[in-house]
């Protein structure tokens, strides 16, 4: 968006048919879910994505243009499913539908081709109904489980669908044939999104022939958070959440500074005394410019602050070189050469993109009241509420707060 492209971001909520495994073995997630929590797999999928969101919503993330849920788009993947079948690309056995890789000759281009693939899905203990290791289920008419609650009536009996067919489905819904950009981490690389390839372009191809209709132009795949003994996951009880960082102090969008310090392709060590120091270092940053308050802002660019705004988006232009834009908003923050005019127009400028909530800290804060009143209106201008989202700015009004919708969010002055 900074860069003046049109944007329509769409993230997905995968609310069904996600095994603890890529490679369509492990355990169900919701029906381990359900089990723990004694709560059915729908109101599990509510609570966790209102909790995602909100967490999204303290670390200042703006939320997507579309969020769809799997459950919603069974109709899709079904049709889908269909296409790939007319194509010739899916077999059935015991009520499976799968996907045949072998007919798909450009199957694992994505991270270094199929022989290296093979011997990767071999040390996955095999299911007796793929004929290759890497094929993969489309669609589960015959589950292994014996619980499982979520179902849908399909062609190929009651079921419900393979992890991988849903991202491609509502992908190509919202987005179409071909998309831009698509993120997630490096550790769908081999499995997941191989498979969204094969059976998204899949259903653009002739069977047997190599594709050239190309789903994705770039593939944005970041790295983990590490801890000291490597990938953190919820597997081995170390899972670190935003609630977990505030009860020890810390604030959310001192976490987002943190995280902006590393490279998404770059693995990132965490440790509390480095947030701790990123912490102090924000809070510094927060003091100076409550000092500047009484100083407005510069109103434009100027020949020295256009100069530190084009290595700013050249670092991001760089693969998101978020470092080095860091590095160029320290820069100017401890610079003794610009003045606290031009410092104040430089960071506002930079934090549209940085996030960090500077303006909101040159002009006060909000009392916690009026904090969420505003954070609602957010999320109700989100889904698209307007008559909600015009009361709440008549009660922030009320309060002395006016409230500005701009593209980069909500803005707030009060009289």
């Amino acid at each position: 968006r900074r860069m003046g492209y049109n944007v329509k971001h769409v993230m997905n909520i995968t609310d069904v048919g996600h095994l603890s495994s890529d490679a369509d073995d492990g355990e169900d997630k919701m029906i381990t879910a359900m089990k723990r929590e004694g709560k059915s797999p729908w109101d599990i999928a509510k609570f966790y994505e209102e909790a995602f969101f909100a967490d999204m919503a303290a670390l200042n993330i703006r939320k997507p243009d579309v969020v769809c849920r799997a459950t919603e788009h069974i109709e899709e993947m079904i049709a889908m499913i269909k296409k790939l079948e007319a194509n010739g690309y899916t077999y059935t056995v015991d009520g499976n539908v799968y996907f045949d890789t072998s007919k798909f000759p450009s199957y694992g281009e994505l991270w270094g081709g199929k022989r290296t693939i093979d011997a990767q899905h071999a040390r996955v203990e095999g299911d007796k109904g793929k004929r290759n290791p890497t094929d993969f289920v489309l669609w589960f008419g015959n589950s292994k489980f014996k619980d499982q609650a979520m179902k849908w009536p399909s062609p190929w009996g009651i079921g419900f669908p393979g992890w991988h067919i849903e991202c491609s489905a509502m992908a190509t819904k919202y987005l179409g044939e071909q998309i831009d950009i698509h993120c997630g981490g490096t550790d769908h690389i081999t499995v997941h999104h191989t498979n969204e390839i094969a059976q998204t372009e899949g259903t653009l191809c002739a069977c047997g022939k190599p594709c050239d209709k190309k789903w994705v132009n770039f593939w944005l795949h970041n790295e983990f958070l590490l801890d000291q003994t490597g990938k953190m996951s919820k597997s081995k009880g170390d899972f670190l959440t935003l609630k977990t960082l505030e009860s020890e102090g810390f604030e959310p969008l001192a976490y987002r500074l943190f995280l902006l310090s590393g490279h998404y392709r770059s693995q990132l060590t965490f440790n509390f005394d480095a947030l701790k120091a990123t912490q102090t270092a924000y809070r510094g940053l927060r003091e100076k410019i409550q000092e500047w308050s009484t100083t407005a802002a510069a109103e434009k660019a100027d020949e020295q602050t256009a100069s530190y705004i084009e290595r700013f988006d050249a670092a991001l232009a760089d693969d998101l070189n978020t470092p080095q834009a860091l590095a160029i908003f320290w820069e100017v923050a401890r610079s003794g050469e610009l003045s606290v005019a031009q410092k104040k127009f430089l960071l506002n400028n930079f934090d549209e993109v940085m996030g960090l909530g500077l303006r909101e800290i040159a002009k006060g804060t909000l009392k916690e009241e009026e904090q969420k009143l505003l954070d609602a209106r957010a999320q109700a201008r989100a889904d698209k509420q307007w008559q909600k989202s015009d009361e709440l700015r008549d009660q922030l009004a009320q309060k002395g707060i006016t409230v500005k919708d701009t593209a980069t969010g909500q803005e707030w002055t009060r009289k």
